[in-house]
């Protein structure tokens, strides 16, 4: 552990020329380990005997068998962030994805269009008067992106009351970044008790965000008793899941059918940091991306033009008919995919996963980022930025051998891959509508990030209106 930290900071510490190949960056010992000893290798992560697999057809089988891989203990810090869906294991996990599932079918998803494009339409004209009518203008596009994405989560879960979600945001990023800074200090035995500075704010912001939450939940209840709520945003649909649930139950006798109080709190927060983090990340490297690859941009807004026009591009169906702008994002998700790393541990019984065989208590880290770009499944340019490698679909893409995990696969495959998708497509959409965009000389192409893919200095580019 110590020298795979002191590898990293030593990378970290240094930019690198643009290009993709940025694994050795962000976690230059296990990339290592893998020149080293092959595509899948082991390593000591602390006391925990870890398989590092980067084998496409492993990562793939590792995620189907979700009853034998499952999911770490969470860090106690971590568990403050969020827990929901995302961490739960058998009876618990299916019946939180049953009572979830109905807030993002197609038709659901269609209810949250003008969220989106409330939240979208602030940024840009926000962009547009930054930038002189007949000249350029420097923006650096990461802190608007995450402020849009948790823009468009506070809108799309509270909606009427996101200015409730907005102050939740504020206070969950606020957490986040608490946690990484404690996060080298939870290993201390007890360290957690301590009245620690941190320890004392991480309390005092927990309280906050679980105060907020329980307001507008327990107002939300009032409002259905009443005939009054909203379904159309994901609060509201997912409170209404639950209450038919109990319906289905006589009134929810049966616990173990239907969400606590608090199951509800945690999967508003889980709505939160997974909808923000996950489509900030894609976003922004989509928008560097595209400055790099100014073919890409053109083809991208060309494309746009001819099925939107200048018109608000809020059409679902439209939208999805975005051939080379879905490309283009499938792309940036295999590169820069949000999460380069997915871990899970087998807690009972010896299991054979391809030709190795693996002893209970063994952790296993599935390396997507790996499998994204594997050779044999993606080519000798598995590296490079091609969309076109998507232009007959993903199973032609990889030549019948599925090598993509950017939201991982199988039954815990991420529920809300198609909110992400479209409130993207949407973004890009509106941003190449108004905008032609390259790298500002400022710009230092730096991936790195310990939960997400993030761009270390940030991302300025230089904005021109159309």
């Amino acid at each position: 552990m110590k020298e795979s930290s002191m590898l990293r900071n030593e990378a970290l510490a240094k930019p690198m020329p643009f290009h993709n190949h940025y694994f050795p960056r962000i976690n230059p010992f296990v990339h290592q380990l893998l020149n080293t000893y092959g595509t899948n290798c082991f390593m000591w992560m602390g006391p925990v005997p870890t398989i590092q697999i980067g084998e496409p057809e492993l990562v793939r089988e590792a995620f189907n068998r979700m009853h034998e891989f499952q999911k770490p203990k969470t860090n106690p810090l971590t568990a403050l962030l969020a827990t929901g869906l995302v961490s739960y294991e058998g009876d618990k996990w299916a019946k939180h994805r049953r009572l979830i599932n109905p807030a993002f079918h197609v038709e659901k998803l269609k209810l949250m269009i003008p969220a989106f494009r409330e939240s979208i339409l602030a940024v840009v004209k926000e962009w547009e008067e930054s930038v002189p009518e007949n000249g350029s203008g420097e923006i650096d596009v990461w802190p608007h992106l995450a402020r849009l994405t948790g823009d468009v989560i506070s809108r799309a879960a509270f909606g009427t009351r996101y200015g409730d979600g907005r102050r939740i945001f504020e206070l969950l990023s606020l957490q986040k970044d608490l946690v990484l800074s404690l996060l080298k200090y939870s290993y201390v035995p007890g360290y957690k008790y301590l009245p620690t500075k941190g320890n004392k704010k991480m309390k005092e912001v927990n309280n906050e965000i679980q105060r907020l939450l329980e307001n507008v939940i327990q107002n939300r209840k009032k409002a259905m008793e009443a005939g009054e709520a909203t379904k159309d945003d994901l609060l509201g649909l997912l409170m209404d899941s639950n209450y038919k649930e109990s319906l289905l139950d006589g009134g929810g006798k049966n616990k173990k059918l239907i969400m606590s109080f608090q199951d509800l709190i945690d999967e508003c927060k889980l709505f939160f940091l997974a909808g923000h983090e996950t489509t900030s990340v894609l976003l922004v490297w989509t928008l560097i991306l595209l400055s790099k690859h100014q073919d890409w941009q053109t083809k991208a807004r060309e494309e746009v033009l001819a099925t939107f026009g200048m018109s608000e591009p809020t059409d679902y169906d439209a939208l999805n008919r975005l051939k080379i702008v879905t490309m283009i994002l499938n792309e940036v998700l295999r590169l820069y995919p949000p999460v380069v790393s997915t871990n899970r541990k087998l807690f009972k019984g010896e299991t054979k996963l391809g030709n190795l065989i693996i002893p209970p208590g063994v952790g296993i880290s599935l390396l997507t980022i790996q499998a994204n770009r594997d050779p044999k499944a993606w080519g000798e340019d598995a590296s490079e930025f091609r969309p076109d490698r998507f232009a007959e679909g993903l199973v032609k893409a990889t030549k019948g051998n599925v090598a993509f995990f950017p939201f991982g696969w199988g039954p815990r495959i991420c529920i809300g891959q198609n909110f992400a998708l479209t409130e993207s497509k949407m973004a890009v959409a509106m941003i190449l509508q108004r905008f032609t965009f390259d790298l500002s000389p400022s710009y230092t192409h730096a991936p790195s990030g310990l939960i997400t893919l993030n761009p270390q200095y940030g991302a300025p580019l230089m904005f021109r209106r159309r």
